[in-house]
């Protein structure tokens, strides 16, 4: 196991323990004998190995290991330019259905075992792969058993402090004009206080989403962005992310309109939020009306990783965004897959047709560069023209 998650973190991958744990353990077992609890056990262990081979592709798993009854982790690979949080989120929901009409299908019991789950990332920075692996899997059984233990609690801590004590930095990647390659925007990237597990932005929101934070830490972020771009006289627009979970707050647009007031020299229409489309927004019930606002108080809306995730093009038609980007997972290798171009072009069609301009990300290379240029896509982001730094009126001439 240590083999293989050392070879994922050494290819530059992200690791994502994931643990699966039985929430009424304790129960089932006052109901069964010893023999009967460790068949019930076996069975869930069985089951979950078929739904893993069944659901994920083998080259996304680095491991996967049953730590007796407490908890079955799924050491999952995640490429961090490519892989967000609410995918994460996506994946584990997906694996807990399968595992809960497999097991159920299984047991004829009364009472039937109710599955929780908790992630977090490998940490880097501790010497030992081997401690930081042990120390992973004790913190996502805690984010599964919410609330039930000391390292929960000291997680949720940390975020609370980090939310009040605002302790995160942004840098800015330049978003340019393809065809002319000058900066016409940047898009604002989070990062958690230096030198610690969560100035990772994969672990810090996975933290603050398990831990109820995430509101406040993507209000935080929009206050840092607004007083960089005060601080920098920055003229150009700004591209902000946030979940639908926040957008779809009934104190959102209240929320920025008070932060808003505060920073009066910042046009609304210098501001795109930027939507992670690989959330979902169903039963988000004030997600479309929010976004109404929006436009009428004159932001910009984006829908970011379109292509991959959640049903694209319904969130196309619902959200009719000004701007739609195109996730990296279609970009890459573009120039080398007929089929991505394709993918491309009809992506191209549906913005005509909406209305929207259309910006591509993770460009790494000057071949995949050209293709969007024959395409004639609009704005590019991505490390083959800029790599995130920090915001600057330098950055209008980086490139």
């Amino acid at each position: 196991m240590e083999q293989n998650v050392s070879a994922a973190l050494h290819k530059g991958n992200e690791v994502a323990v994931i643990v699966f744990s039985i929430h009424n353990l304790a129960i089932l077992k006052r109901e069964m004998d010893s023999a009967a609890s460790q068949r019930l056990w076996e069975q869930v262990r069985e089951a979950f190995h078929t739904v893993i081979r069944e659901e994920i592709p083998s080259d996304q798993i680095a491991a996967v290991r049953a730590y007796y009854q407490d908890g079955i982790a799924l050491f999952l690979k995640i490429d961090h330019k490519m892989d967000t949080v609410p995918n994460i989120d996506f994946t584990i929901q997906l694996i807990l259905e399968k595992l809960q009409t497999k097991v159920w299908r299984s047991l004829q019991q009364s009472v039937q075992p109710i599955f929780c789950t908790g992630y977090i990332f490998i940490d880097r920075q501790i010497d030992q792969l081997r401690d930081a692996i042990y120390l992973a899997y004790q913190q996502a059984l805690s984010m599964a058993q919410k609330g039930l233990t000391s390292e929960f609690n000291e997680m949720s801590f940390a975020l609370g402090k980090i939310v009040a004590n605002k302790d995160i930095s942004l840098l800015a990647q330049p978003i340019l004009d393809v065809e002319t390659n000058k900066v016409k925007a940047c898009e604002m990237l989070t990062r958690g206080p230096v030198g610690t597990s969560l100035e990772n932005p994969l672990q810090l929101f996975s933290v603050a989403r398990q831990t109820n934070h995430l509101y406040d830490l993507e209000m935080v972020v929009l206050e840092k962005a607004l007083e960089q771009i005060k601080l920098t006289t920055w003229k150009f627009d700004i591209f902000i992310n946030f979940t639908p979970l926040t957008l779809g707050n009934q104190h959102f647009v209240k929320d920025l309109k008070k932060l808003m007031n505060k920073y009066k020299e910042i046009s609304p229409n210098r501001i795109t939020i930027e939507v992670t489309e690989r959330d979902s927004i169903e039963g988000l019930e004030y997600f479309i009306s929010n976004l109404k606002l929006l436009r009428l108080i004159g932001f910009r809306v984006a829908i970011d990783d379109t292509g991959a995730g959640y049903a694209s093009l319904n969130s196309i038609s619902e959200i009719m965004p000004d701007i739609i980007k195109i996730d990296r997972s279609v970009i890459q290798n573009i120039d080398k897959n007929s089929v991505k171009e394709s993918m491309l072009k009809g992506l191209l069609l549906i913005a005509k047709e909406v209305g929207s301009i259309v910006v591509a990300e993770g460009i790494e290379s000057a071949e995949e560069a050209l293709v969007l240029s024959r395409n004639k896509v609009d704005l590019a982001q991505g490390y083959f023209y800029a790599r995130p730094t920090s915001l600057s009126n330098n950055l209008q001439t980086i490139v």
